[in-house]
């Protein structure tokens, strides 16, 4: 293995910014799944987060901190928009009781997640190619999660389209961001009673190396989301609530 591609372990870093540390199993399928990322994005644009310590930060760190304080197992969690798999694999290496679907509209990058989770024997992991508006619609995914994972795929607005009609009562969609204004912290509430929810916190955490602003939106489900949403495929984008 080539030195420079070794990942930083941060175990103090990790203890001070979450009060968790990662276990021995962590830290090694953490170097598998950088080593497969690196690999596969030769041919396929995964991600442009390639150097050990950006990895450490913005694909593990920042896919973790958000939800290391909830007890996940036997939980299900969508994460939608998946890309090269992030948040999800970080959560399943760590969760290994929890049930997680990694979704996402390009199939290329499904079939790089399925590969991943068998030469990483992560059997937590179902894999789905769709539109988040397709399959909130659908009675096998529509109130089936306790948690929705959605990172930086669109506007808030739509973000909450897509999430919020896959959560159980009682689920938790956790929105990561970067910046959030003010404006934004309103329309937020709007958007989300419309839609069965009731925002639970704001988090405001910046990145420990970089010091990149970091916001996550935990929002409750509490009561049904209308039939309506999600709108077709298109149409939460085009015409955002």
């Amino acid at each position: 293995m080539i030195t420079e591609n070794i990942l930083p372990t941060y175990e103090q870093l990790w203890k001070k910014t979450t009060n968790w540390t990662p276990s021995a199993e962590n830290l090694k399928l953490w170097q598998e799944l950088y080593n497969e990322i690196l690999e596969a994005n030769k041919y396929l644009n995964l991600t442009r987060i390639t150097t050990p310590e950006e990895f450490w930060e913005k694909n593990l760190w920042d896919s973790l901190a958000p939800i290391l304080e909830y007890d996940l197992k036997d939980k299900k969690i969508i994460d939608i928009g998946t890309g090269g798999g992030f948040p999800g694999l970080p959560i399943s290496i760590v969760f290994p009781d929890a049930k997680l679907t990694l979704m996402d509209s390009v199939a290329k990058k499904i079939n790089f997640i399925k590969e991943v989770a068998k030469k990483l024997n992560l059997t937590n992991i179902d894999t789905l190619v769709d539109r988040a508006e397709v399959i909130g619609q659908d009675q096998n995914y529509r109130k089936q999660y306790d948690f929705a994972l959605i990172r930086a795929v669109a506007e808030i607005s739509v973000c909450l389209e897509y999430s919020l009609p896959l959560l159980k009562i009682g689920g938790i969609t956790i929105l990561y961001r970067g910046n959030l204004t003010e404006e934004e912290k309103i329309k937020i509430d709007e958007i989300t009673h419309k839609l069965g929810g009731k925002v639970v916190k704001i988090t405001n955490q910046n990145t420990p190396i970089q010091n990149h602003h970091r916001h996550c939106i935990y929002i409750e489900k509490v009561k049904l989301t209308s039939k309506k949403y999600p709108r077709e495929v298109g149409k939460p984008t085009k015409f955002p609530l």
